[in-house]
């Protein structure tokens, strides 16, 4: 039976609903090609994702002001370059990269799968993203958000308390009133810290190897995907 009292679901974005490391390597691809670099797309991506969460420690930790994630991107790519031997490319190439982020691809039962879940629940995501990154991954894979929810909101980054507790506010629903639904067991672990339900959807291809296939904690659903949720959700 699906946990009563749920009216709305937060989804985590990156990994979760888009395949961000094949988005990645992609995108960088094609921007460096042309100027005659030839690398291992995949070890690239996989390297800058590895910055996320220490550049994100920098605002969680007060060392500095909350920053969008764009931005944040945008120094951790600085960060890589010289590994990849790409210390040479100018700043408009380095920003054009940065939009890797913002050209994901969904896994291909998302836009199905939430389009079910809307219709009986509130949606949104609630990501590290920041809004116009959230907005633009909406447009190109047909997500129909009822709110952008997340860091911006609460100008913080998860695993903080407070973008769970901004999310619901925002809502103006308790938090047991919430869902979090993601493929990462910490994020879950936070939300249900917080007093959210949660949910985990296994993405065992985000990075094969690596990604987990099964919950490291009691979560109240877990799904294979986001059109399983929605069946046991009753959606």
């Amino acid at each position: 039976m699906p946990p009563s009292g749920v009216k709305a679901l937060f989804f985590d974005v990156f990994g979760t609903l888009v395949d961000w490391r094949a988005g990645v390597a992609r995108h960088v691809e094609l921007v460096l090609k042309p100027h005659g670099y030839f690398i291992d797309w995949m070890a690239f991506a996989d390297a800058w994702r590895e910055r996320y969460q220490p550049g994100m420690e920098e605002v969680r930790s007060g060392h500095i002001p909350y920053t969008k994630l764009d931005i944040l991107h945008r120094r951790m790519l600085a960060q890589i370059a010289p590994r990849f031997g790409l210390e040479q490319l100018d700043g408009a190439v380095l920003d054009g990269l940065t939009l890797a982020w913002h050209r994901l691809d969904a896994w291909k039962d998302v836009p199905a799968g939430l389009a079910r879940l809307r219709e009986r629940y509130l949606i949104a995501p609630v990501s590290n993203g920041n809004t116009l990154l959230m907005c633009d991954l909406a447009r190109r894979n047909n997500f129909h958000w009822d709110a952008i929810l997340g860091a911006d909101v609460a100008k913080d980054f998860k695993p903080k308390p407070m973008v769970y507790l901004a999310a619901a506010d925002a809502f103006d629903l308790s938090p047991t009133q919430c869902m979090m639904c993601a493929a990462h067991s910490s994020d879950l672990i936070s939300a249900a810290s917080c007093g959210l339900r949660t949910a985990f959807i296994a993405r065992p291809q985000e990075q094969p190897g690596v990604s987990e296939t099964a919950p490291a904690a009691l979560v109240d659903v877990i799904a294979e995907s986001t059109e399983d949720l929605a069946a046991k959700l009753g959606a």
